[in-house]
């Protein structure tokens, strides 16, 4: 009987996951809730489905596009249930389905993380990501003057996307200061030799900056956005090590448009519900083989740790491999697990050179929003760890109602944890919003296609 493999994220780890178990002669279920594959990464529709049109195209892949993964059920034994809307998310009748699979490939990716300043709220005020997404997929620039901000070597690629859009970049500016990030991406330097692409790529988007004579500055960022009714400029400061602000250095930068990135948040709320065991925090536990802590379900890309595309998909090739019950020491499984540790090694060198300062509150004042979508004040999350609910998570998201508003928590979720002391901000029995209709109707059991039957 042919081995079932559902893969839940199309991006580059889904995608490597879906190409991995299809190579073992797995049946794979590849679920995203896009209307196109590739993920972040692969904006542009044409790049996506070069990319991913090998395994689309594949007799023993069923693709599902705009199919939601709203919960997985964890039974007494076997393999977690996986339930899925298939529709468009705005969209009447979409259909409740139930999956249950051999393994399961979790890579559902990651959220741009966006550390709150007074002002951010402001329209004009664009993560980094969906900066990129805008001027990657559909041509256009947020904005015609830009400040970018934030840490990490994702800011140069926004910047250079922007710039082939057409907008003019005022800066960008890395919070970390020029001693930290130099011995982050120093520290061992001989272990650099293994990533050389790494190191061209970012040397191509630093030329570009370059030549458009963009400045690049480090250990300043943006700690406040002003306008009337949209961001007319930005104030800058510099930071101490500590990302604490340097009194007397704040500087206003007219711009139009402004584009924040601290990192990212990796999407844990399906690896949380099948029960998996996450480490350093906020990180899903992997094995040599991307095996998780639940028997029969595999994780792949940002959710086991932040090291780019590249990365992702070698894991999701691993994972996928390993699903579909492929050897472990098939000789290229051997090299893909190698290429996987070289990555884990990168990603390592990564947290190091770009970790978030610990004084980054200092930015706050008490009306600064946090929870945007229930316009929760840093001084509301004080006054709640403060009081009667200090020790309770539960009972400072009642009062504060941080994280109980339609992001559920994904975007304030970290922070508002963070800034409290409080709870995992990742625990969402319901991943997904699903209608009381839809819950009311019957599922369809076991939908996946009989390659048998082919």
């Amino acid at each position: 009987m042919t081995r079932h493999v559902v893969v839940v994220g199309a991006g580059p780890a889904g995608l490597g996951g879906a190409a991995g178990a299809l190579r073992t002669g797995a049946a794979v279920t590849l679920i995203d809730s896009a209307e196109n594959p590739g993920g972040q990464y692969h904006r542009v529709p044409s790049d996506a489905y070069a990319v991913a049109g090998p395994v689309l195209r594949h007799p023993r892949c069923d693709w599902w596009p705009e199919s939601t993964v709203w919960s997985i059920e964890r039974p007494d034994e076997g393999v977690p249930r996986v339930h899925v809307l298939r529709g468009e998310a705005d969209a009447d009748g979409r259909e409740r389905l139930v999956l249950d699979p051999d393994a399961l490939v979790l890579a559902p990716g990651a959220y741009d993380r966006v550390l709150p300043f007074p002002g951010w709220d402001l329209p004009g005020v664009y993560t980094a990501g969906a900066a990129q997404a805008l001027a990657k997929g559909e041509r256009l620039a947020v904005g015609d003057s830009v400040l970018i901000a934030g840490s990490g070597p994702f800011l140069l690629p926004v910047a250079a996307s922007l710039l082939r859009a057409g907008a003019f970049i005022r800066a960008v500016l890395e919070a970390g200061t020029a001693a930290a990030v130099a011995r982050g991406w120093t520290r061992r330097p001989w272990e650099l030799a293994a990533h050389t692409g790494k190191a061209g790529e970012l040397a191509g988007y630093a030329a570009l900056l370059a030549r458009h004579r963009v400045p690049c500055r480090t250990g300043r960022a943006v700690i406040e956005a002003r306008g009337d009714g949209r961001v007319e400029e930005a104030v800058t400061a510099r930071l101490r090590p500590d990302w604490s602000v340097v009194p007397g250095t704040e500087k206003a930068v007219a711009v139009d448009a402004l584009c924040v990135s601290h990192g990212f948040t990796p999407q844990l709320e399906l690896p949380v519900a099948a029960g998996c065991a996450l480490r350093d925090g906020p990180f899903v536990e992997v094995d040599a083989d991307q095996r998780t802590t639940v028997p029969g379900v595999y994780a792949a890309g940002e959710i086991t740790g932040i090291a780019g595309a590249q990365a992702a998909r070698t894991e999701g090739l691993l994972a996928g491999w390993s699903a579909g019950g492929g050897a472990p020491d098939d000789p290229a499984a051997v090299r893909t697990r190698r290429r996987r540790d070289q990555a884990h090694a990168f990603a390592a060198r990564l947290a190091g050179a770009h970790p978030i300062g610990a004084a980054w509150a200092g930015w706050l004042r008490p009306g600064t929003v946090v929870c945007r979508c229930e316009e929760t004040t840093y001084g509301d999350l004080l006054s709640a760890a403060g009081g009667p609910s200090r020790n309770s998570a539960h009972a400072v998201k009642l009062a504060t109602r941080a994280g109980l508003g339609p992001c559920q928590a994904r975007i304030c979720g970290p922070t508002v944890a963070e800034l409290t002391g409080s709870g995992n901000p990742h625990h969402r029995p319901i991943a997904q919003p699903v209608r009381l209709g839809e819950l009311a109707r019957p599922p369809i059991e076991n939908t996946h296609r009989k390659v048998n039957a082919r």
